[in-house]
This record gives structure tokens, sequence and C-alpha cells, in this order.
């Protein structure tokens, strides 16, 4: 029989070692269970007479040739290569003289999930799972090239398992994943493009700087130095600020620190210049006068005021901001 090449070779010596595993994972609206996956070597001449099967059997040929015979006539096919049979289609395969054929074999059912989709599931993976579904039932069984490179996944989950690293199981879900998908590509003449769910840019910039001003408000804060962190301009991000918060970006970070002494206040013992140097104030002083043309009142009497009235939160409610 003919040497295989490398990298597939060491798949012989656990040749077993993914088919012993119970893999059957959910993938958007379908249940996928794992039947066989593994390398198989056959001799000169080697035949498997015509049957079909219930469902989902790809032949990826790592090395050798070989005829595949359908109901429409027989194709020959060489390494590189790759066939599906799908559910129901009769096939009988006969290995090349010369040394035979080596195929990765990924025998796998597809069956729509019989639960909803779980609480958090996105809808780009739901629809990518359908479309690579009906894409594969389309492809035919004639054999074509493994354009897209579906073929080192195989190694891929046979080194997870050989290696048993943590996330082993998380690499191999991945792996067939991968297979399914390049596998349903590899019959297009060009890749069709495909829209990518995008964020909407101007919100997810104004969680980043409020999330960012919120960790960081203890020291001193610039317009210029959050805009730099999200790549936009100091007029850009006052707008993003005003557009997504109705606040300006200095408003933001005074209200924050605002919403700390407040609690500080209310809570603890400590001194307003300690508070104040918590919080990113310059001073004892410059609290005091921010405080006081923000709640009308210093920041000694909103303590006196708070501990005097238990569950009194009035000013520290209004301090406090939304993200």
């Amino acid at each position: 029989m003919r040497t295989l090449a490398k990298p597939y070779a060491v798949m012989l010596e656990k040749q077993d070692s993914l088919d012993r595993l119970e893999l059957s994972f959910r993938w958007g609206g379908y249940r996928l269970r794992v039947l066989h996956f593994h390398l198989a070597s056959f001799p000169d001449h080697h035949l498997i007479r015509f049957h079909k099967h219930s469902e989902y059997e790809f032949h990826f040929i790592a090395g050798g040739s070989g005829v595949l015979a359908l109901e429409d006539g027989e194709h020959g096919f060489a390494e590189g290569m790759f066939y599906l049979t799908g559910p129901g289609v009769a096939h009988q395969q006969l290995a090349g003289p010369g040394g035979g054929m080596q195929e990765l074999c990924l025998h796998i059912d597809i069956l729509p999930a019989e639960s909803s989709a779980p609480e958090g599931e996105e809808p780009w993976e739901a629809e990518e799972a359908r479309n690579c579904v009906e894409a594969l039932d389309r492809l035919g069984a004639a054999p074509m090239a493994d354009r897209c490179k579906a073929m080192p996944w195989f190694l891929a989950a046979y080194q997870a398992v050989a290696e048993g690293a943590p996330g082993w199981a998380t690499t191999i879900k991945q792996a067939v994943i991968q297979i399914l998908l390049r596998a349903s590509r590899a019959a297009l003449d060009s890749q069709p493009a495909v829209r990518q769910p995008e964020r909407d840019m101007a919100s997810y910039r104004y969680q980043r700087v409020t999330q960012f001003i919120r960790d960081n408000y203890a020291r001193p804060i610039t317009l210029k130095e959050v805009a730099e962190r999200i790549h936009v301009s100091s007029r850009q991000l006052q707008r993003i600020m005003k557009e997504q918060g109705g606040t300006s970006f200095s408003e933001y970070v005074e209200r924050c620190r605002l919403e700390r002494v407040c609690a500080s206040l209310a809570e603890e013992s400590v001194s307003i210049e300690r508070i104040a140097a918590d919080t990113g104030f310059q001073s004892g002083n410059y609290l005091h006068y921010v405080f006081r043309r923000r709640f009308g009142m210093t920041p000694s009497r909103y303590r006196e005021h708070s501990r005097s009235h238990p569950g009194w939160r009035h000013f520290h409610e209004e301090a406090k901001i939304s993200t």
C-alpha cells in the first residue's frame, strides 16, 4: 500500500480515537451527531459495494485514487478531492491500483433540533447553519476538489484528542463545523458576498467610553485621551456623547464622580479631602464648589442630612447616571 504522506499518517496510530467519543451538539437549528470521524486505508482494488445511509457521509481523499459509482455513472477521484453522499444516495467505492487509497471520513447525522433555540443564541449563527445545510443538500455526490481546505480540520480534531488539553471538546466541535462549512462552499465558482452582522458603532463607542470613565474616574481623564482610545477625533466623541447620552464628555465624567462622592458621603466616614482624592477631584475645595453648584448644598450638609434621615437618597439617586 502507498505510504500516506504527512501530516495525516499520524491519524493511523489511534485510528478510532475520535470514533470512541460520543459527539453530539447543537448548531443553530440543528442537532449534529457524529457517527464516524477517522482516517481509513483501503488496499488496491478494494470494493465497497452499493449501499446508502440515512445520514451525511463525507469522503475526503488524503492519498491515492479510486472510482465512485453512482446511479448516474462512474466518477474518478484522487488525492485532494472529496465527495459527499447525502441521505439516501446509493454509492459504490473502488480503491485504485498502485497503492490503494486513504480516506478521511466524517459520517454525521444532521437533524432539526427538537427544542427551540436556547436563550442567547445569535440569529446569525442559526442562519449560517441553515445556509450551510441547504448548500450541502444541493452539492451533489460527484467528486470535487477540496478547494476550501476542509481536510486539515480532521487533523486538528485528532490532535485535540491526542493532546487532551483543556478545550479539546470545543476544538472538535469547531472542526466539525468547519468541515461542513468548507465542504458547502467547495462547489461555488466564486464566494458570494455575505452581509456580516455589524455593530451600531455610535452605541458601541458610547458604551466603551462610559465604561472606561466609570473604571477610571478616580484619575485625570481627558477628552483627547479617551477619543484616541476608540480611534475617533475629540469632536466626534463629543457628538457621540450628545447623541447617545444627551450630555457632554465633561458632564458625564463629573456626574460619574459625583455618584461615587454621594455614596461615600452617605456610607463612609472618611474626610472630604480623602473623598475628593479618591474620586478624581483636584482638591476638597474644588469638590465643595462642584457639589454645591450641582446640588445646592455642601458635601458636609449632604452627609449630615443622609445620616439623620435613614433611607434618604434624593441627591444620591439623582447623581446616578445610566450607561
